[in-house]
């Protein structure tokens, strides 16, 4: 198939439309659960088949794609040369497994090491954010506004649980500057926030299938995402992130390299 902006957004969005309507499903039957790395680290049986489900449609669309995926059924990817997909079948499994909402499905894909097209689908809501630089950002297929360059002091920020209670690179001073801090156990469930202007900033340690999709839409959308010393992220290693408002992420920037 062509490689195409409006081609490869139109396929993201196929593709986690039909994703996103078998999850519904899937919430209500009973689940194979199992740990990796610790107890609050969750897989289950539907996000292996939902994986397999995307990497084959990918497969199938454009081959000659490779393809970084969470639960294994990718490629070994040590390039990001060519067309490079991203797959996160379920984000926020916790939430899947123990309340049903709150979690996503994404696809983030890149061309040539730069961000190309992204799809997040807040699965229980049914709404798809997509889109990409110099394409524009939709909310299912209305053009979302970008959101407003806020500073700190003006809006509500999340930072992952573990970072902000052990006070992580002076994260706690960064919450007193806020509005508020949240917490919703999901990468693509905030970043779809990040996109609406209801919070300024998240920082959290993310895999690269955890960021790819979001990073495509918040820097489509005028947004700032950088690793936390300031450098450009890379896509193929896990690492800590800072994705917000271009003001809020200046200034948490020196807040966290005054840390001791």
């Amino acid at each position: 198939m062509e490689i195409t902006t409006k081609g490869i957004d139109e396929f993201v969005v196929k593709v986690l439309s039909e994703v996103g309507r078998s999850l519904v499903i899937d919430t209500t039957k009973n689940k194979l659960v199992d740990t990796k790395k610790d107890r609050n680290d969750l897989v289950t049986n539907f996000d292996k088949s939902t994986e397999q489900f995307v990497v084959s449609m990918i497969k199938e669309a454009y081959p000659e794609a490779t393809i970084v995926s969470e639960e294994g059924f990718g490629d070994d990817v040590q390039s990001m040369d060519g067309l490079v997909f991203f797959v996160d079948p379920i984000d926020g499994t916790m939430n899947f497994v123990k309340r049903g909402d709150d979690f996503a499905s994404m696809i983030g894909v890149y061309l040539d090491g730069k961000p190309f097209i992204g799809g997040i689908i807040d699965v229980m809501r049914n709404k798809i954010f997509h889109g990409g630089p110099n394409y524009g950002i939709f909310c299912d297929n209305e053009k979302i506004n970008l959101p407003e360059n806020k500073a700190l002091i003006d809006g509500l920020i999340d930072i992952s649980a573990p970072m902000a209670l052990n006070n992580y690179l002076n994260t706690q001073e960064v919450v007193k500057n806020s509005s508020g801090l949240r917490v919703y156990g999901s990468a693509g469930i905030i970043f779809e926030h990040l996109l609406l202007g209801k919070e300024v900033m998240y920082m959290s340690y993310l895999a690269p299938w955890d960021l790819a999709a979001g990073r495509v839409l918040c820097e489509g959308a005028g947004l700032s995402v950088t690793s936390v010393d300031d450098t450009p992220v890379n896509m193929l290693k896990s690492q800590v992130v800072i994705a917000g408002t271009q003001n809020v992420v200046s200034e948490v920037l020196k807040t966290v390299k005054n840390c001791d």
